[in-house]
């Protein structure tokens, strides 16, 4: 039994005339008379009766039509879910953020724009530091990943570079150059010479540290290391505490937290934090690329509105 013979039959049932039906498929009508006798054939089972205004089912006929629709109703399904998969409008995707990823306005952002243009593709994210997130990505466990940190080693990885931050300041509430968030002047980074940094992420995704280090030895000093902090939230309730400082992405300052003031800088040594995109080189999913392309293009679109 073929799939056209099913859509015949259903067709000479719905028309109840042969001539009505050959005329809805395009076909001859005898052609169609051939072939409905040729499905009854197989089937050893007659499915229709001729009466004076067409045709008619019989009881066979009657149980094989709901049948036959739901064939072909799973069929066409079939049909345009991989036609829409291979177009990447429908699938699944895993998307891996770092831990102060989710503060970034962009990200957010362009997720939230992909859910709504492929609102078929089931997407899922996963929090994790740079380091767990690229070998997952190696793992085929995250098809992709925000990362803050640079990728030393990115065999079989490809990086796109987003985005870069500026970075700020997070003081306590009580310090003498805290002052308040308004209206106070930038700080150049070497006053910040004699302080006790809060370190985060060292050694699961360095990224933030290795800002942190290098811009301090661009102002000519190195920093004094203070306690280390497991999560980024965790860096601003150590500041809050009075335990030291750090240097975080300015899209934290979001994060309103009783004790804690950010403070911009000023002068020559700027220290930024950048935002990139990781997967897997060669990654045959359509879902992917689509991805990988919007975030891309928003990217380019983000960093034009923000130098506005």
């Amino acid at each position: 039994m073929e799939l056209r013979h099913l859509r015949y039959f259903v067709a000479v049932a719905e028309e109840g005339h042969i001539t009505r039906a050959a005329e809805r498929l395009g076909i001859q009508q005898p052609p169609l008379s051939k072939q409905i006798a040729a499905l009854e054939r197989e089937l050893d089972v007659r499915l229709i009766r001729r009466t004076a205004r067409g045709v008619e089912l019989t009881d066979g006929g009657r149980a094989l039509l709901d049948h036959a629709r739901a064939i072909l109703a799973r069929s066409n399904q079939a049909i345009e879910t991989t036609r829409r998969t291979a177009r990447g409008e429908q699938g699944q995707i895993s998307v891996g953020v770092a831990p102060t990823g989710p503060f970034h306005p962009f990200v957010p952002r362009v997720t939230r724009a992909f859910r709504e243009a492929w609102p078929l593709v089931a997407l899922t994210l996963e929090e994790s530091f740079t380091n767990d997130l690229v070998e997952r990505i190696r793992g085929e466990k995250v098809d992709v990943a925000f990362l803050r940190t640079p990728v030393h080693d990115p065999q079989n990885i490809v990086i796109n570079h987003l985005l870069d931050e500026p970075m700020v300041v997070a003081l306590p509430s009580g310090h003498t150059m805290a002052g308040t968030n308004d209206g106070k002047q930038p700080l150049p980074l070497k006053a910040l010479s004699g302080e006790t940094f809060i370190v985060y992420g060292r050694r699961f995704g360095p990224g933030l540290y290795d800002a942190t280090v290098e811009a301090c030895r661009a102002a000519g000093f190195n920093p004094r290391l203070g306690q280390e902090a497991p999560r980024i939230t965790s860096t601003l309730g150590f500041v809050a505490t009075g335990l030291g400082i750090a240097l975080v992405p300015a899209s934290m300052q979001r994060v309103s937290m009783d004790g804690v003031v950010y403070r911009d800088f000023t002068g020559p040594v700027q220290p930024t934090a950048v935002l990139n995109l990781a997967s897997r080189r060669g990654d045959p999913s359509a879902v992917v690329r689509q991805f990988v392309n919007l975030v891309k293009r928003s990217a380019k679109t983000f960093a034009a509105d923000e130098s506005v």
